[in-house]
């Protein structure tokens, strides 16, 4: 009995675990060792390789990125999460990351994909 009762919570702690959602578009994040860290209240800044800019998968401009971002980054964790495709122009990211550091973000995590 305690086998199948252990069974059967493995099993449910596995298919939760591929549930899990980043609020991100697929794009070919650079490969890299770095320890995981857990943001309290997750913004994810997406650009991708032709130099789209989306926030939690909403499309924004660099004009309208202060506007859109500032309300999410207000609080205490002024924390914001890049997911950037390898193959993205460096200029867009660039001026991406100085427009959400003018919207109040302090911290600035890189997703990456671990080896």
């Amino acid at each position: 009995m305690i086998d199948v009762m252990f069974f059967l919570l493995a099993t449910f702690m596995l298919a939760s675990l591929s549930l899990q959602n980043l609020h991100s578009l697929a794009v070919n994040l650079p490969r890299g060792q770095a320890p995981l860290v857990q943001a309290a209240k997750s913004v994810t800044l997406t650009i991708t390789r032709e130099g789209r800019i989306l926030i939690n998968q909403a499309g924004v401009t660099l004009d309208t990125l202060v506007t859109v971002l500032q309300p999410m980054v207000g609080g205490t964790d002024r924390s914001v999460i890049l997911a950037v495709d390898g193959a993205a122009p460096s200029g867009v990211v660039i001026q991406a990351m100085l427009k959400a550091h003018d919207a109040g973000a302090e911290h600035f995590l890189f997703a990456i994909q671990h080896q």
